[in-house]
């Protein structure tokens, strides 16, 4: 008998035989439950027992964990995915692509979706699920093409809603497009957990009917029916079901993969895992889970109001996680309500990623200002242009013209005028923080994040600044420990500086003890944001920054110190940050900057940009103004209310 290739192996498996579990504990659990804080350290350390379980694929790549691994982690997502590779060698590996988004959150040109496909290939992804956040075909033309083109399996998929105009019919249109497209397998895409076990009967069994492709179902556990939903799905002619290791499961994940086995133990397509590596499996990650998880995850496994706004898994704890950065936490339940009306607003797009952050966001900037549709995302514009695909349900002439004046949607393929990328991609850039091919994806898919791992990798270890996502988890038990030290702590009198406890000091990282011996001439130590400075001749030590050394300097050669620029009380009109988030002077990737100081304005005109939960919120000038100073400098962090901008009015 002549040797399988994994390809034809996968295609085979959702055709016949034993039930095929995809596990998604690397991927899509840790995104749904840990805001995608999983290391590469973490997935290297278990994996290989996990590919002895003997599942039908590891989703362990795409999703939010390319963004997350440069963003927060500083980790390099084409590496981790080589280290998998390595380590995985009997289980396929699949990976979630956002169709002409690729791990982004825009359009992107055909040739950086074809290189990108070639790359993951390369490093060892065997099946690539491609999806499109509104179900557009035409964005998933370019990325099937490419994955045919370099022999992987190429799985369609139907994100799944609910709405007047999302019906059987519709979804079995959808599924006939993609298999004129050549897709492998088809998958039923259920973000939001709102597919319930009759609804599952009745499409997949129209799929298998008039499709006649091998149908995979994914469902997240939030609302409580995706077992159900399984087991009748499955019954209907599903081939293979998503499921993540018990620690990692349900609530906003998908469901336990050790209780769907036992399920279908009992019946003639019952799955061949090994139990007792998922028993190993299960402890390790419970023994993870306090180091990972976040102080905003979900603390109830059930959560019926997903049936009403639809928030899918991944954005779950994510918006939770923003929220509380917008310091707005308590004003959930507004927002999940707004989720549902701008969604109508917006042609009912189903909520996955971008559009769960397209309209999740706007519904956050609805409610914090205080006028819907007052503060309008660059993302929310593009989108209503057309640039995103077509809604599945035009949208109002009235809301149109109120995001976009007298601008005309597109109504061709939205990539068909993106002019190709790779060949200009790095100009304006150092060309030393380039060092491989994969770098120059990651640049044009993931411009500020990527540029920012690219700096911190370059520096020597030693001077790194700490990763994002430890300052999460260290700012996390703080907290925890300060509100624990609170109680025991004696009361100063009244005007007494707070003295700092033994545990303030141990996360110094050393620094005191590198600076015994130093004949101090100056020190000074804040405990808000935790800065030790200590002045010494020819030494600086900052807890920042790091430590130091220079050669002392002849007193004739010190410098005088520069000014301080003049803060923003200094100013009689400034604009201000709408919420919190990064502060950008320019769109980015070299293009120059909105306005420069010295710039006249007219009112509504951008003159500056807020990086917040993933969309781009341009600043415009609320009056006809001269630019008098920047006040943030480019690419650092704002607080809402904080003042970005000072002008003079015109």
């Amino acid at each position: 008998m002549a040797h399988k290739s994994k390809k034809e192996k996968a295609e085979e498996a959702l055709h016949r035989g034993p039930l095929r579990i995809t596990d998604t504990t690397l991927r899509d659990a840790h995104q749904s439950l840990w805001a995608t804080r999983m290391r590469t350290d973490d997935i290297l350390r278990i994996v290989d027992v996990i590919d002895a379980v003997g599942y039908y694929s590891l989703e362990c790549w795409g999703g939010a964990t390319f963004d997350v691994c440069l963003r927060f982690l500083r980790e390099n997502p084409w590496e981790r995915l080589r280290l998998i590779k390595s380590k995985a060698k009997n289980t396929p590996l699949q990976m979630l692509l956002r169709g002409q988004n690729i791990v982004g959150y825009r359009n992107y040109a055909d040739d950086v979706v074809d290189r990108f496909v070639a790359l993951a290939c390369e490093n060892g992804i065997d099946i690539f699920r491609i999806f499109d956040a509104l179900n557009d075909t035409r964005n998933l033309e370019a990325a099937i093409k490419a994955v045919k083109k370099y022999g992987g399996h190429a799985q369609g998929t139907l994100s799944y809603t609910l709405s007047p105009v999302h019906t059987i019919d519709k979804y079995v249109q959808y599924a006939k497009e993609q298999a004129e497209l050549g897709i492998d397998s088809l998958c039923i895409k259920d973000m939001a957990g709102i597919l319930s076990p009759i609804g599952a009967e009745r499409l997949v069994k129209a799929l298998v009917e008039q499709v006649r492709i091998p149908v995979q179902l994914h469902c997240h556990a939030t609302s409580g029916m995706a077992t159900a939903t399984y087991v009748d799905g499955v019954r209907a002619g599903a081939g293979a079901i998503d499921c993540a290791i018990s620690p990692m499961a349900g609530s906003s994940a998908q469901p336990p993969v050790e209780t769907l086995a036992h399920i279908f133990s009992e019946t003639n397509y019952a799955p061949k895992l090994d139990m007792d590596a998922l028993q190993k499996v299960a402890r390790y990650f419970n023994e993870l889970a306090p180091k990972r998880r976040l102080k905003s995850a979900p603390t109830s496994p059930i959560d019926p109001g997903i049936l009403v706004h639809q928030i899918p898994g991944g954005m779950i704890s994510n918006f939770r996680s923003q929220l509380a950065q917008q310091h707005a936490l308590d004003r959930l339940p507004e927002v999940l309500d707004e989720v549902s009306r701008v969604r109508k607003d917006l042609g009912y797009p189903p909520l996955v990623t971008p559009t769960s952050q397209i309209v999740g966001t706007q519904a956050v900037m609805n409610i914090l200002s205080g006028e819907r549709y007052k503060i309008v995302p660059q993302e929310v514009q593009n989108y209503v242009r057309g640039l995103y695909g077509r809604s599945p349900v035009p949208i109002d002439s009235k809301m149109i013209k109120k995001i976009l004046g007298k601008e005309k949607p597109i109504t061709h393929r939205p990539a068909d005028t993106i002019e190709p990328m790779l060949r200009t991609a790095t100009e304006g850039i150092e060309g030393e923080l380039i060092e491989q091919e994969e770098d120059i994806l990651s640049y044009c898919i993931l411009p500020e994040p990527a540029l920012e791992y690219f700096k911190w990798r370059r520096l020597p270890p030693e001077e790194r600044p700490e990763i994002p996502a430890d300052a999460e988890i260290r700012k996390m038990r703080e907290e925890s420990a300060g509100d624990k030290a609170a109680s025991a702590r004696v009361q100063a009198a009244p005007g007494t500086p707070e003295l700092l406890s033994r545990h303030d000091f141990e996360g110094l990282n050393g620094l005191l003890e590198k600076a015994k011996g130093l004949k101090l001439n100056e020190l000074s130590i804040r405990k808000g944001a935790f800065n030790l400075s200590l002045r010494a001749s020819g030494v600086s030590v900052d807890a920042g920054e790091g430590i130091s050394e220079e050669e002392p300097r002849p007193a004739a050669e010190t410098k005088p110190e520069t000014p301080a620029r003049p803060g923003p009380e200094a100013y009689s009109h400034t604009i201000d940050a709408p919420l919190v988030g990064t502060f950008y002077a320019s769109p980015g990737q070299g293009k120059p900057a909105f306005a420069k100081v010295g710039d006249k304005v007219k009112a509504g005109d951008t003159v500056c940009i807020v990086e917040a939960m993933k969309l781009f919120n341009e600043i415009k000038a609320p009056e006809a103004a001269r630019i008098v100073a920047f006040l943030v400098e480019s690419g650092g962090g704002v607080q809402k209310g904080q003042p970005l901008v000072a002008y003079e009015p015109a």
